[in-house]
């Protein structure tokens, strides 16, 4: 099978430090580019389309659903994670790369039409299905078409994506919103995603023995696809919606649960019956591959303090205007790909594992430090702080992902590497209502069980926070902080006891699609 090669247990990473082909090398500079820029318009989206809301809800109206223009799309790109993973794996990254491309295109096109808030919403869906594909097969070529030992470069490349689109989204998206209108937002996608997807055909080119390995398979489990599909919507769909649009043991809540539970033990039923299923039952009994899914399935947990909850506190607490807010929360994801890009010279003298282990202790140690900055207390200390939380999670994150990546063939990187993301994925949507949940007791509590929605008024009103205010999302965001720093502890714990000491890395003599 292609891609297949010696198992090198408990040793180094040079056995499996084999070269890309040549022919494969000299393609690889276009589809590298191609990988970017469709990277990037998946790590654009949200950010672009935030700014642009209030734009949004004037014009269209339903300001009731508008939340949904996120969690629509984020849904939709969690639960065929799974799917476009294994499709990769089956007939090959590229039909799925260019589909992914081709239904983000068009999930653009429509939204940038849309008449009502209805319309954009399910044309949203749309970005998602194909966003998904889009966020799963980029990291999976990234592994194809490097060897290991260059594998670090590339993964700070992508991670520079996502830093650039969280400083520059915000700004992109309230500049074409003002002076273009709020449909440019999803037209712009139009022009950089054909200019990717021209690249992707003219320059990627498969190996010749995947399509008579695929040719080879049992054929898709597309019933195990539908029903992982619906069960992954309808579980996320409650973790998103619960505590927001209805109260957590409300009867929407308690049947959307039930049904997921019942969903849930469908795709285990019909996975277990099926000759190919879409999650096989290899990704949870091998060591290496479910302790890095369990790891970073709590590193996606505590991502949502920072992302979601930082910016609130630099106003309400710091005194901060929303620029300068916004560069607080960003300090981490310039840190990040730095750290991610030097990985490799630590995990090739200790392995991937305790890299790992450095990377995700300075990342709790950094949030845990966070119940010791004083109120109201500089900017330069939650910055700080923040600096190192990227840096760690480079450590944490880079090695992890570069490391599962190695210790399986071409056939199975797909499905593996989607498994990693959708866990990620999972672990950011149970933060957001967990952590949502916990911010809000604690503001509750604090300001005596008031209108909550008092705080949002005060931050925009620019007249100031009142102090008892202020102190209230000190103390909320400090509980949050505290619950990302547990996230850390368990996600150090699991690697600690789960995962490998020495990743169990396979010896390639080819690790990159030829020509």
């Amino acid at each position: 099978m292609y891609g297949e090669g010696i198992l090198v247990a408990r040793t180094g990473l040079r056995a499996a430090d084999a070269g890309t082909s040549t022919a494969a090398a000299t393609r690889r500079g276009p589809v590298v580019a191609a990988l970017m820029l469709a990277m990037g318009l998946v790590a654009l989206d949200s950010t672009v389309v935030a700014t642009a809301v209030p734009q949004i809800v004037g014009d269209l109206g339903g300001f009731a659903y508008f939340s949904w223009l996120f969690s629509g799309y984020l849904l939709a790109v969690t639960v065929t994670l799974p799917v476009y993973g294994k499709l990769s794996d089956t007939f090959g990254r590229k039909p799925v790369l260019v589909a992914g491309a081709v239904l983000f295109l068009l999930g653009s096109l429509l939204s940038g039409l849309a008449w009502d808030m209805g319309s954009l919403i399910a044309f949203r869906v749309v970005q998602g299905l194909g966003g998904g594909a889009l966020q799963g097969t980029v990291q999976t070529l990234a592994a194809d078409l490097f060897p290991l030992r260059e594998r670090p470069r590339i993964q700070a490349r992508l991670s520079t994506v996502w830093a650039m689109s969280a400083v520059a989204g915000p700004g992109v998206g309230g500049l074409l919103a003002a002076y273009a209108g709020w449909r440019w937002i999803f037209l712009v996608n139009l022009p950089v995603g054909a200019l990717a997807l021209w690249m992707i055909v003219r320059h990627l080119r498969e190996p010749r023995t995947a399509a008579a390995d695929a040719a080879a398979r049992p054929p898709v489990d597309w019933a195990g696809a539908l029903a992982i599909f619906a069960c992954g919507g309808v579980l996320l769909t409650a973790l998103v919606q619960g505590g927001v649009a209805w109260p957590w043991l409300s009867a929407p809540s308690l049947l959307l649960f039930g049904a997921g539970l019942v969903l849930a033990a469908l795709v285990v039923v019909i996975e277990r019956r099926a000759a190919d299923p879409v999650i096989p039952g290899w990704v949870w009994r091998r060591r290496t591959i479910a302790a890095v899914n369990l790891s970073l399935g709590a590193m996606g947990l505590l991502m949502v303090a920072p992302t979601v909850f930082l910016p609130t506190y630099a106003q309400g607490v710091l005194g901060l205007e929303p620029v300068a807010a916004g560069f607080v929360m960003s300090v981490w994801t310039l840190t990040w790909p730095v750290s991610a890009a030097l990985s490799q010279h630590l995990y090739r003298r200790i392995g991937f594992r305790d890299t790992g282990l450095v990377g995700i202790g300075v990342t709790a140690l950094a949030l845990g430090a966070f119940q010791l900055l004083p109120y109201p207390g500089s900017v330069w200390q939650p910055v700080l702080l923040m600096a190192v939380v990227g840096a760690g999670l480079g450590l944490f994150s880079a090695p992890l992902l570069v490391g599962v990546q190695s210790t399986v063939g071409w056939s199975e990187r797909g499905t593996t590497t989607a498994s990693v993301l959708f866990c990620r994925q999972t672990g950011q949507t149970v933060g957001a209502s967990l952590f949502g949940a916990v911010a809000n007791g604690v503001l509750a509590s604090r300001l005596g069980g008031g209108d909550l929605d008092a705080v949002t008024r005060a931050l925009d009103s620019g007249a100031g926070v009142p102090e008892a205010t202020g102190r209230a999302l000190a103390a909320a965001t400090q509980a949050v902080y505290l619950g990302a720093a547990v996230a850390a502890v368990v996600a150090f714990v699991v690697l600690l006891t789960l995962a490998p000491r020495r990743f169990p890395v396979l010896a390639t003599s080819a690790e990159a699609p030829g020509e």
